[in-house]
């Protein structure tokens, strides 16, 4: 492939421009596989996926580039968050949070600022007075980069 990736994404992101959507995921792969991932706070329309689609496909034969495939859609719905927007999606839902010290804990994701995000976790708990360890919402703190990754906690 002779386009860039920079390239690539400075027309992914002129075209995002004003949409609320962000890039999320922008990967050529060996193969010439260009997989791009979108996603905006109300859900990702399939039709702005193809415009998007589109756009890359023009963008890609005017520079010349003869072979490659292009997948454009959202992110996976239980991949984990690269972006803060996608914190700010999932706030109020149940997410999965795989720490550093490779303990998963699952929550409620209740906050998210520019640093950390927060997430209550029911867990039992000594208590002054009792025998046995009560069940308790215990809220847990981290910044974006202290966990190996918070992800949707889809459950059926």
């Amino acid at each position: 492939m002779q386009t860039s990736k920079q390239d690539i994404q400075t027309v992914i992101e002129q075209f995002l421009k004003g949409t609320g959507y962000e890039l999320i995921t922008l990967d050529i792969h060996p193969d010439n596989t260009i997989l791009v991932e979108v996603d905006r706070l109300e859900g990702t329309d399939v039709d702005f996926c193809g415009e998007l689609n589109r756009k890359l496909v023009d963008y890609l034969e005017a520079q010349g580039e003869p072979d490659y495939a292009l997948e454009v859609g959202s992110v996976s719905l239980v991949a984990p968050f690269k972006t803060k927007m996608q914190y700010n999606k999932h706030l109020g839902h149940d997410v999965e949070v795989l720490q550093a010290d490779g303990k998963k804990l699952r929550g409620q994701l209740v906050s998210v600022d520019d640093e950390t995000f927060s997430v209550d976790v029911e867990e039992k708990v000594e208590v002054e007075g009792k025998k046995r360890k009560q069940l308790q919402t215990v809220t847990h703190t981290w910044g974006y980069n202290e966990v190996k990754y918070c992800k949707y906690d889809l459950k059926f």
